[in-house]
């Protein structure tokens, strides 16, 4: 069945704002997960800081004695 330049163009329409809001939905996604991934480092780092800073207390204290 043949479609008329206008159902062409409602069809090609339709198909752009399908694909915007699959395009809309990855980006929230990927950018979820960057979030996600950045708050996991954050905790990773500041973990890791608070284990050096006990390492270096235990350290002078373990010389002062």
């Amino acid at each position: 069945m043949s479609q008329t330049p206008e159902q062409l163009e409602a069809d090609i329409a339709r198909q752009r704002e399908e694909l915007a809001a699959t395009v809309t939905e990855l980006q929230t996604k990927v950018e979820d997960r960057a979030k996600q991934t950045a708050r996991q480092a954050a905790i990773v780092g500041g973990a890791a800081a608070a284990v050096f800073v006990v390492v270096l207390v235990v350290r002078k204290i373990r010389a002062r004695r």
